[in-house]
């Protein structure tokens, strides 16, 4: 048994039982793969692969409980590898966050400059990703630390920290008579909306709020960031539902909040590492700077991999 062959069990699933993308993942040979399966299940005794011909289907019994070993095994060797790099390069190395657009754009900007002050040295690496995405990246061992509102807390894998709290906001056009109306569901529903792409930046909890108020509205674009929203606001295409820390007054002179009580009620950014992942000590600078009540022994005593039965 060795390390490439558990990288093949890893790689055969996540590439949906496709030997030759595994083989591509891995920068080796189709027979080269096949031949480090077999060479293990012959090892073990047993079959780890569900089979049709030369096709593979899925995982056994005996795969699926491997694989759960398999992934243990992989992410301590990576650990391994953090370990010694932190007391062999303390402030050198590499940081990979992986974010939303809205997180990258707004949030994170005062938190990265001042950790480039602290640490010139660590490479920085901020992946812009959708929350699907970021998930894997954290699953995968291929990102450090992500930052979103959405999907992480509820993957059992992943330990997420409260970041901050943020609600949505009205904006429109400065003439628009949205302006000159109280706010209420009711009335933002008279108009054309243009918001999020469904999964990004709380738009389910806006569609959960009209849904229980018995309204459709008329969502006529929807977008990845806000960025974006605010264009076609400013073209006037309809009244924007935005993140709240996405609007600045002297910046975006082209929109204006739409006064009143939030709508759709307040929405919590969260940190996520994913569970027993080593963190340089860097890293947990990063989520120091993000957030003072995440020191870093809160933040390790989360991060202790589950106790098995």
């Amino acid at each position: 048994m060795n390390f490439q062959q558990l990288r093949i069990i890893r790689e055969t699933v996540r590439q949906n039982f496709n030997l030759t993308e595994v083989a591509n993942a891995l920068f080796t040979s189709q027979s080269g793969v096949s031949k480090h399966i077999k060479d293990l299940e012959d090892e073990l005794g047993v079959e780890l692969f569900i089979r049709k011909g030369k096709r593979f289907l899925g995982l056994t019994d005996p795969g699926k409980e491997l694989l759960v070993i398999v992934e243990r095994m992989l992410l301590d060797a990576g650990n391994i590898k953090r370990l010694a790099e932190q007391f062999s390069q303390r402030d050198e190395g590499q940081l990979t966050i992986a974010t939303t657009h809205t997180q990258a754009r707004y949030a994170l900007p005062k938190v990265v400059t001042a950790f480039k002050q602290a640490f010139p040295r660590v490479h920085l690496v901020l992946h812009q990703a959708s929350p699907d995405e970021l998930v894997r990246l954290l699953l995968a061992g291929d990102a450090d630390i992500g930052i979103a509102t959405e999907a992480v807390a509820q993957v059992p894998e992943l330990v997420s920290f409260p970041y901050y709290s943020w609600h949505h906001a009205v904006i429109a056009p400065p003439a628009h008579p949205l302006h000159s109306q109280p706010l209420s569901l009711d009335t933002l529903a008279e108009y054309p909306i243009v918001t999020y792409h469904q999964g990004f930046t709380g738009r389910a909890q806006i569609d959960r709020a009209f849904a229980d108020a018995g309204l459709a509205p008329d969502i006529v674009m929807a977008a990845l960031d806000a960025d974006v929203i605010k264009t076609y606001v400013e073209l006037e295409l309809g009244v924007g539902i935005i993140a709240s820390m996405a609007v600045d007054a002297q910046r975006d002179s082209q929109v204006r909040v739409v006064e009143g009580t939030p709508l759709f009620g307040h929405q919590t950014t969260r940190v996520a590492i994913r569970r027993g992942h080593y963190l340089r000590s860097y890293a947990y600078r990063f989520i120091e700077l993000c957030s003072a009540a995440l020191d870093e022994d809160t933040v390790r005593q989360a991060l202790l991999p589950a106790v098995q039965d």
